[in-house]
């Protein structure tokens, strides 16, 4: 830039000096008038020069500025945490050695019933209504999960537990559902119906979802193999020294993006022991808060064991959706014998349009669909019934037809039509259901 303004202003003192010689009637006149001219222009080219000067050491301080600015820009950002808001809220230190996200969900469900013989009653409650932590520090992964709905204290612990990469897979530590069952591995904010099916802790797992214990679980990219060993007790009943064990091994020979087909097989092993709680199946038929019936019972004080095998097959095939469970128990009794429960379903839907139920590799599971501007909607069916196979008629079935109406990735509503047949006592209750569901 100097340089410039130097050319240009000696250019034009050259230019200034000739015309003026040329004009000048008398060379004394012209060699006064030229020196003056000179003197005036070195005196701008000095001043020039100064401004160039001036100019230059501003840009050279502004440039140091602009450096210090930037590398204090830098070090801030790689000195602080970041702060995710999608969906939930996510904290992550600068070294990304340390993460907290707290996220929850609202199932909020109204229910109406047509009665026949066992009285019911219609009403509105929170399902679920939980709030979740989690992360992880110094290499461990972390859960706290607690539900509002069930209660404020450890009636309404879900999970809590700690895990961390070993041996090719994971192991977690702490509270949290054993290896079993498909139905029952699902997200309750990704299950088809409103409710599980008699193959899960809604039926032949009665009130044993969560368990204390160590799990190990190992997946590849269409394979998962868990196994569980865990106590008998829940973080609010008494002490006991109930011991159980259990496995699942799942496989899918198709897995795309458009088409997954899944087979699975479970085991599980429940031996009571001094101050256990007796061990159930019970099978709520017309849906939750109806009539519900005890198909088999080993009772506590006696020792003795419940052992289950399960069988899994579903697919997904771009709209289409399908999911089918068979189990089977031996419940064992201190007198008359032991007896034997089968249980089986058969589950589908269709989104009516587009959208697709995509597959969980790592857990061997189907999630939600991915939802579009336009929303998506689900017809669901669902066939469920439960047996014990020692005494007769004792045996519950229900169908249930369903409507699913994904507003976006958050919100869904679920409609719910079950109707319960109770061969038993003879009870055919049937129930309405709408559930709000919001997941954050």
């Amino acid at each position: 830039m100097r340089l410039s303004i130097l050319t240009a202003a000696v250019a034009v003192a050259i230019s200034s000096i000739s015309f003026n010689a040329m004009a000048a009637p008398d060379q004394e006149t012209a060699a006064s008038a030229r020196d003056s001219e000179i003197a005036e222009l070195k005196a701008q080219l000095a001043a020039l020069q100064a401004q160039v000067l001036a100019l230059e050491e501003r840009t050279d301080a502004q440039s140091g500025v602009n450096v210090d600015t930037a590398e204090a820009l830098d070090k801030l950002a790689n000195n602080s945490p970041k702060v995710e808001t999608k969906g939930g809220i996510k904290l992550t230190s600068a070294d990304g050695k340390f993460e907290a996200a707290l996220g929850g969900r609202i199932h909020f469900d109204a229910y109406a019933f047509d009665r026949d013989i066992v009285d019911t009653t219609g009403t509105t409650e929170f399902r679920r209504a939980r709030l979740a932590l989690t992360g992880k520090a110094f290499g461990w992964e972390y859960k706290v999960e607690q539900d509002f709905a069930a209660g404020t204290n450890l009636d309404g612990l879900r999970d809590l537990y700690i895990a961390r990469k070993a041996l090719g897979g994971k192991v977690t530590i702490g509270h949290f559902k054993p290896y079993r069952s498909m139905d029952e591995l699902t997200s309750a904010n990704e299950i088809t119906m409103m409710e599980r099916s008699f193959s899960s802790a809604t039926g032949l797992f009665s009130g044993r979802q969560f368990q204390q214990g160590i799990g190990y679980l190992r997946a590849g990219d269409n394979y998962t193999l868990g196994a569980t060993v865990f106590n008998l007790r829940s973080p609010a009943s008494p002490r006991n020294e109930g011991a159980g064990a259990a496995a699942r091994f799942t496989y899918a020979p198709i897995n795309n993006d458009n088409s997954t087909l899944h087979l699975g097989v479970s085991y599980s092993h429940e031996n009571a022991n001094k101050g256990s709680a007796n061990i159930a199946a019970s099978a709520p038929y017309a849906g939750r808060r109806g009539p519900s019936q005890t198909i088999a019972t080993t009772t506590g004080a006696s020792g003795d064991t419940v052992d289950s095998i399960g069988l899994e097959l579903a697919g997904a095939f771009g709209p289409l959706f399908f999911q089918s469970e068979y189990a089977k128990a031996n419940f064992e009794r201190p007198i008359g014998g032991s007896q034997d429960v089968d249980t089986f379903y058969v589950m589908g839907s269709w989104m009516l349009n587009g959208g697709h139920k995509p597959y969980k590799p790592a857990t061997g599971v189907f999630g939600a669909p991915k939802v579009a501007e336009k929303g998506l909607w689900e017809l669901t069916a669902r066939y469920d019934t439960i047996e014990n196979k020692d005494v007769a008629n004792l045996e519950a079935t229900s169908t249930t037809l369903g409507l699913n109406y994904y507003l976006n990735p958050n919100l869904r509503f679920m409609f719910n039509y079950t109707r319960g047949d109770n061969d038993f006592s003879g009870d055919e209750t049937g129930q309405y259901a709408l559930r709000t569901q919001f997941i954050f």
